[in-house]
């Protein structure tokens, strides 16, 4: 598999290698010796399925006191996946990045603890896998507005699908430290 660094510390594109051939292909999405070799050594304990519909945007979310590294990937459609650096003391805190993740290029985004996550889907659906080193705790969950203009994501579709939820996530410069995740 490549490692491929990116703009954000600790922030890593995962090309897992693809074996294909007329039948269609096989990849191996997660092998803890190689992902320990390649410095990811988070315990990961839930894995989750989503369904979203073309232009939808999920997040920027969070856990606070349950921090949670993940490891995302896009088995079905196409998603532009963002990870916002909320680590105080980081070079890049409140900084984002994004990558493009595809059932075609197989590629994953290793998220580390004390990022907000998000995502919109490019193409028809998404089936949208991830990976988290924490337990899912529902009153501890984070968020920041999708459209905060300090954090400026460039988000590629118009006219975006918003949870009632996620609209009402505040701006990330009105939040606290304790509003922060740990890690």
């Amino acid at each position: 598999m490549n490692v491929l660094p990116t703009s954000i510390e600790g922030l890593l594109i995962i090309e897992p290698k693809i074996f294909k051939d007329r039948r269609g292909f096989f990849m191996e999405t997660y092998n803890r010796q190689k992902y320990e070799a390649a410095g990811i050594t988070d315990a990961f304990v839930q894995d989750n399925l989503s369904y979203s519909l073309k232009n939808t945007i999920r997040g920027l979310h969070f856990q606070i006191r349950h921090s949670q590294a993940k490891l995302v990937q896009a088995v079905s459609g196409e998603i532009f996946d963002v990870a916002v650096d909320l680590r105080p003391g980081s070079a890049t805190f409140g900084k984002w990045t994004g990558a493009r993740l595809s059932d075609k290029n197989g590629r994953q985004l290793y998220i580390p603890k004390g990022f907000a996550h998000g995502f919109c889907v490019l193409s028809e659906f998404a089936l949208f896998h991830y990976k988290c080193s924490d337990f899912y705790v529902p009153d501890d969950e984070g968020g920041i507005i999708w459209s905060d203009h300090d954090i400026g994501v460039k988000w590629p579709v118009e006219n975006p699908v918003i949870s009632e939820k996620d609209k009402q996530y505040p701006n990330f410069s009105s939040l606290s430290p304790d509003q922060l995740p740990s890690f």
